[in-house]
């Protein structure tokens, strides 16, 4: 029982030792995201309307 702890251990220090990879590519999408919907908002709500008098 106390292996299959260690070959864990030496798994989770191996998925570790690879990075947040992952981390950063869902923030990176995330950010894509909300910089598309402020330029989406921009030209197709706050430009169309015009100035505001």
């Amino acid at each position: 029982m106390h292996d299959e702890h260690g070959e864990e251990d030496k798994a989770v220090d191996e998925i570790v030792r690879q990075g947040p990879s992952g981390t950063w590519a869902v923030a990176g999408v995330a950010t894509f995201i909300v910089l598309l919907v402020y330029v989406l908002f921009y030209f197709l709500a706050y430009l169309p309307r015009g100035v505001m008098e």
